[in-house]
C-alpha cells in the first residue's frame, strides 16, 4: 500500500491530499530509510518515523486496513512504540 493512502487510513492526515504534501516537504523515514514520495510502499512490521507537530512519531505497522474507517479501526492499524 501507499505510504500516504495509509498515513490517511490510520487517521494521522485528515486527508489523503494533506498526507502526499507532508511526505514530500518533510522527513519521514520507513525503517530508518528517509522517504520523499508519497507512493513509497509500506507493509506490515514495518517501522515509521514522522514528525506531527511538537512530537516524533514512532509506530510500527500492524495491519494495512480497507478503508478509513472510524478511529477505533484506524488505531488497531499500528502499534505506538516508544522513543524515549
Amino acid at each position: 500500500m501507499r505510504l500516504d493512502k495509509w498515513l490517511w487510513h490510520a487517521r494521522f492526515f485528515k486527508s489523503r491530499t494533506l498526507a502526499t504534501r507532508y511526505i514530500e516537504k518533510s522527513r519521514c523515514r520507513i525503517d530508518g530509510r528517509i522517504v520523499s514520495k508519497p507512493h513509497a510502499t509500506v507493509a506490515p512490521d514495518m517501522v515509521l518515523t514522522f514528525a506531527l507537530g511538537q512530537r516524533v512519531r514512532v509506530v510500527r505497522i500492524v495491519a494495512l486496513g480497507d478503508r478509513r474507517g472510524p478511529a477505533p479501526e484506524a488505531r488497531a492499524l499500528y502499534d505506538e512504540i516508544d522513543s524515549a
